[in-house]
């Protein structure tokens, strides 16, 4: 009887297996779960073929028995119902300090997966291929992900074909690129779009495609070099009616035509994002009819005019930095009440905060910084805002009076006044600011004492900085233990000392401290050494601190930048200094040798500065470790020997400074390998040798040469000339012999009017491979009217030759007239003979000349009058002759200019040139009466002697008649 019962049961399975063989295969794999098709299972593990696994994220897909069912794979989702695959999401994912991703290419065996409705691929590496076509071909597809895969070339128009697609992103391949936006108007459904850094330069109307998009909600078109609209207006006609979200930043829009098809959207549009363009004009007051508008960023753009008086009274977020924006700051902005972040930062705004301003109780954040606003901070300013206001920043303006009393706010975390013209003293109730981290108000007027009153409540205090507060007295006790844990202390040009400021010692976290110009004196004490392993900036330059620095064991977590110049240091220096990344010590007392550099297995420093101290002994020969070196600074001090040839391994060195040692040998040719040297000074030393000719040829980024007060001989070799950088050379003072060379005009720095600063910009090394970047101006001592001058921003405006005290012999060639922006020539004390060059008078920007003590002969050359910038000439002790040619300028110069010159008459000498008149009673003056007397008697004689001659021949053709036609018949035959 049971067996009957069961058999309708059996039959009814049977026909159901007939019926449907997939659900039979289904139960045979075991669950009651339905598995994968057999078809997509191959089709994954033909994609899988196409993919290197480096990271495993596909190491669950396989042919083995135990990952048969696909369904179960990583990133594989199949539908509960029919088994299909729906969704496919192989994206990046981080794993600890890794990103794991695909990498290969799409196979088109994902055509098989007819019912995919969800691909995410996002953050593979697809290797600079081609965005696949058969990807459109996916007609269920839903949500699209291929963000940031390393695809280049057009996106494929068959895209299009998606007609189901609600969520597309396309960003972050900047070599994706797409002529039109065409293939969006079939994407009907499309609810989110993101092509951000996808170039669109050619897309004139993407806008009109935007319009045929009547769901998109999100629209994302960042850094895609996108064009002006080129219609000003674009009809709402079909336009989405539910945009919510536009970021058109970092993009080529120029004119405020982009505002009319913006208006389009006032009733659904909440963010809108148009930082980082280009444009221009006046901000539109129609903003204010975007109803639902809570964000909006113009700033980095080139807007002019005032700020419109009007926005949406929706706005929580509003941006106009970085414009031209001119005038007050409106008064209306104060009934944005629902105001959190309001960013007016580096425009052109005057006049004073609005009072309105008291009206916006939600503010977060102000941000005004790098105005010209002015008055005076009200007591109540912001007072609604302050239980909520959290970061202020009105640094760089031109407010007045005292720092206002901050009473009651609580939650304020950032202050920062720095910069203006506040006066008084720092107000006590900044120790109710319980919530402060970073508290700046450098560069002021303030006055008076900072106690421990002031800061004993500021628990989470991080960042201090009064610096440039000359009359600020910060009287902290030596023994105070404050409450927190300072990473910037920034007290320059305070008054601190003069004891070295104790409180300091409990700061464990510093990494940035400048106690620079500060009054400090005396010793600095042991423990001061031991807060240094996490710093990152050092400056205690400019004080009067004494003794030795000690030979401590620290280790930096990074390569901190250590300023110690000007002060009273001594002894040694310490081996963990030459850890910095930056380093000066100039202008102390160190002593000794520098061998110790050589102890550190690779020099991290860029910048390293030992000038004006005592050090001596030779040049470490390690240079090689030092390869990051751009500035090395060793001049004013004792070093003895040769250039050591391992000089030639800073590659990337730019200035090079040695002057005033006792350096001796020939340069080292090694040193042609540093062709990026923009500066080299090597005066006051004994080297000699000739000029290498290979500075011409290696070092052609030099601006300046000065090889002043050595030894060098020989001629100025021609491939100087090849120097097209060249502003200042300076080879005098030396045993150079030869001619000049003719081919100084080539020296086209010196031709061409141009003005520059000599600056290099730099990275410094932190750590952990990262590097932070700096730049220097460079510094240079130049021989100038006489005396020697330290030029620093205007070096790059001089341009100067000084070849003077030398044995030069020939001729002053005349391309040297061809350099027209030359400043300064300095011929002197030479051999130099023949004429000054006619040309002379073309360098009108010539403001010193000295050829002096030469043997140069001839006139001076009229067109030197020419000159009106001449302010120091010297043609003494030469043989020049003639007449001092006329004009202001040559005759404002005192007689000393021409003294030497026997032959040279005319003012300002006392000698006067014939033809000027009597001349005054001179030793001369005898002789040369009586030299006009022999002309007088000799032009008598002349006379008379053709009077006599005349008529002699006349009277004998009067009466010799035979004789007389003779001669008249001889006249006409010549005649005929």
């Amino acid at each position: 009887m049971v067996g009957r019962s069961y058999q309708p049961l059996l039959g009814f399975i049977v026909l159901l297996l007939c019926t449907k063989p997939d659900l039979g295969s289904s139960i045979q794999a075991g669950d009651a779960k339905i598995g994968c098709k057999e078809r997509e299972r191959e089709a994954l593990l033909k994609f899988k073929e196409d993919i290197s696994n480096d990271f495993g994220i596909l190491s669950s897909w396989g042919r083995e028995k135990s990952k048969k069912d696909c369904c179960k794979w990583k990133g594989v989702i199949c539908s509960n119902q029919t088994s299909h695959i729906t969704k496919l999401d192989l994206s990046s994912y981080k794993y600890k300090d890794e990103y794991r991703h695909l990498r290969g290419k799409i196979s088109p065996s994902l055509l098989e997966l007819q019912q995919l409705n969800h691909l995410d691929l996002s953050g593979s590496d697809f290797e600079g291929r081609s965005m696949p076509e058969f990807i459109g071909s996916l007609t269920k597809m839903r949500y699209l992900n291929l963000s940031s895969t390393n695809f280049s070339g057009p996106i494929p128009s068959q895209l299009g074909n998606l007609s189901n697609l609600n969520y597309l992103d396309l960003s972050g391949d900047s070599n994706v690129s797409s002529e039109n936006l065409d293939w969006l108007s079939g994407l009907s459904s499309l609810t989110y779009l993101s092509l951000n850094q996808v170039n669109l330069n050619k897309a004139i109307r993407w806008a009109e495609t935007i319009n045929k998009l009547p769901f998109l909600i999100d629209l994302n078109l960042k850094s895609c070099d996108l064009p002006s609209p080129i219609t000003p207006s674009l009809s709402i006609f079909n336009s989405s009616l539910s945009l919510t979200f536009l970021d058109l930043s970092f993009n080529q829009l120029r004119t405020t035509s982009i505002f009319p098809w913006l208006f389009n959207f006032n009733s659904s549009l909440v963010h809108l994002d148009l930082s980082y363009n280009l444009l221009q004009g006046s901000p539109s007051d129609a903003f204010e009819n975007m109803a639902s508008l809570e964000s909006l960023d113009l700033s980095w753009n080139q807007l002019k005019g005032e700020i419109p008086k009007s926005f949406s009274s929706s706005l929580v977020f509003l941006d106009l930095s970085n414009n031209q924006l001119q005038g007050s700051i409106p008064e209306t902005l104060g009934n944005l009440v629902s105001l959190r972040f309001l960013y007016l930062v580096r425009n052109q705004l005057g006049g004073e905060i609005p009072t309105s301003f008291n009206n916006l109780c939600n503010l977060r954040i102000l941000k005004l910084q790098q105005n010209n606003l002015t008055g005076l901070l009200a007591k109540n300013f912001l007072a609604c805002a302050n239980d909520r206001l959290e970061r202020l920043d009105l640094s760089f303006n031109k407010f007045v009076g005292s720092v206002p009393d901050f009473v009651g706010f609580s939650s304020l975390k950032r202050l920062f006044l720095g910069h203006n013209q506040f006066n008084g003293t720092l107000p006590g109730s900044i120790a109710q600011l319980a919530q402060l981290e970073f508290l700046k108000i450098p560069s002021n007027s303030l006055q008076g004492n900072v106690s421990e009153a002031h800061l004993s409540s500021l628990f989470k205090l991080q960042y201090l900085d009064l610096s440039s507060n000359p009359m600020l007295d910060v009287k902290l006790s030596a023994n105070w233990v404050p409450p927190f844990q300072l990473r910037h202390i920034f007290l320059a040009s305070c008054k601190l000392g003069p004891r070295f400021p104790g409180w300091l010692r409990t700061q464990k976290r510093v990494g940035w401290l400048d106690i620079s110009s500060s009054g400090i004196s005396g010793v600095t004490p042991e423990w001061f050494w031991n807060i240094m392993p996490n710093i990152n900036r050092l400056n205690i330059s400019n004080n009067q601190i004494t003794g030795v620095v000690p030979n401590s064991s620290v280790e930096f977590s990074r390569y901190p930048q250590i300023d110690m110049r000007s002060n009273y240091l001594e002894g040694s220096i310490p081996l963990f200094i030459w850890q910095a990344g930056w380093l000066d010590l100039s202008r102390n007392m160190f002593s000794g040798s520098i061998s110790s550099l050589c102890e550190v297995s690779r020099g991290a420093s860029a910048y390293l500065d030992l000038s004006n101290n005592l050090l001596s002994g030779e040049l470490p020969d390690c240079w090689g470790q030092w390869e990051g070196l751009v500035v090395l600074n060793l001049e004013n001090n004792n070093f003895s020997g040769k250039i050591p040839n391992s000089i030639g391994s800073l590659q990337a060195i730019e200035s090079l400074h040695l002057r005033n040692n006792k350096l001796t040998g020939e340069l080292p040719s090694s040193l042609k390998n540093c062709t990026k040297l923009r500066v080299v000074d090597l005066v006051r030393n004994e080297l000699f040798g000739n000029i290498p000719s290979w500075i011409g040829r290696s070092l052609s980024n030099l601006i300046v040469l000065n090889l002043r007060f050595n030894e060098f001989y020989g001629s100025i070799p021609e491939e100087l000339c090849q120097l097209k950088k060249l502003q200042i050379l300076d080879l005098s003072n030396n045993n150079i012999s030869g001619m000049i060379p003719r081919c100084f005009n080539n020296l086209t720095a010196m031709v061409e009017r141009r003005r520059l600063i000599i600056t290099y910009n730099y990275t410094i090394p932190c750590f952990m491979g990262f590097s932070r970047p700096s730049s220097y101006i460079d510094k240079q001592i130049v021989q100038w009217k006489g005396r020697e001058f330290e030029y620093e921003r205007t070096l790059g405006l001089l341009k100067s030759i000084d070849l003077s005290s030398n044995e030069l012999s020939g001729e002053i060639p005349r391309e040297v007239t061809d350099l027209l922006d030359l400043i300064s020539l300095n011929l002197s004390r030479n051999y130099l003979i023949r004429l000054i060059p006619p040309t002379i008078g073309r360098l009108t920007a010539l403001d010193v000349l000295d050829l002096s003590r030469n043997r140069l002969s001839g006139e001076i050359p009229p067109n030197l009058s020419q000159i009106q910038r001449l302010s120091v000439l010297d043609l003494s002790n030469n043989d020049l002759s003639g007449k001092i040619p006329h004009g202001t300028q040559l005759q404002s110069f005192n007689s000393s200019t021409y003294e030497g010159n026997p032959k040279l008459c005319g003012p300002p000498l006392v000698k006067k040139c014939q033809g000027d008149g009597k001349e005054e009673d001179s030793p001369n003056n005898e002789g040369q009466v009586q030299e006009e007397e022999n002309d007088l008697w000799f032009y008598i004689g002349v006379a008379l002697g053709f009077i006599v001659g005349f008529w002699g021949v006349c009277f004998t053709l009067l009466h010799n008649i035979s004789w007389r036609n003779a001669k008249f018949k001889s006249l006409r035959k010549q005649k005929n």
